[in-house]
């Protein structure tokens, strides 16, 4: 098995860990119709309207 010739330094340790962070939050945006957070270009999950029109029915708890 290959052995490193020379120690590798820590900025040189950090540049390959520099990938290992956590992504960022997904965006939110409020829903025109009902005022709850959704995700932008989707269906809202709360009350089911896109661009201003009904697209999904969705069933009261």
């Amino acid at each position: 098995m290959a052995l490193p010739k020379r120690r590798h330094s820590k900025a040189r340790r950090s540049k390959r860990r520099a990938t290992w962070r956590a992504s960022t939050p997904m965006a939110r945006v409020l829903c025109p119709h009902c005022g709850q957070a959704k995700r932008p270009h989707r269906i809202c999950p709360h009350c089911g309207h896109y661009r201003g029109e009904e697209v999904l029915l969705v069933k009261e708890a």
